[in-house]
């Protein structure tokens, strides 16, 4: 999995790229959210625009980080979901959790 790491005002931008699936990008989603709240970065945006494959283990960790998240006063939301983990999202019913976002201004205005 890559990533690349953006701010804008006092929202992170984590943009997400490849697979999460155990074992490679569980983990470095976990370090990535840990990094920015150590960073005092509570407004937290996972861009997945680039996101070619996520499992069981990817989906556990992104309601984990939300559940963190949350708990430390932030906010974690989703922007540019591909179909198919929109679908995941769907059929698990965590499109009621996450606030999805397919335009990055409109996002970064939601916090």
């Amino acid at each position: 999995m890559k990533s690349n790491i953006r701010d804008i005002g006092d929202t992170r931008i984590i943009e997400l790229g490849g697979k999460i699936t155990i074992g490679t990008g569980d983990v470095k989603i976990r370090e990535l959210i840990a990094q920015a709240l150590e960073e005092d970065k509570q407004n937290i945006l996972f861009d997945l625009g680039g996101v070619t494959a996520i499992d069981s283990s990817g989906i556990g960790e992104m309601v984990a980080c939300y559940t963190t998240v949350t708990k430390r006063g932030g906010q974690l939301k989703l922007m540019h979901l591909s179909p198919k983990i929109n679908d995941i999202l769907q059929v698990t019913q965590l499109i009621t959790v996450f606030d999805v976002f397919d335009d990055e201004r409109e996002a970064i205005g939601s916090f």
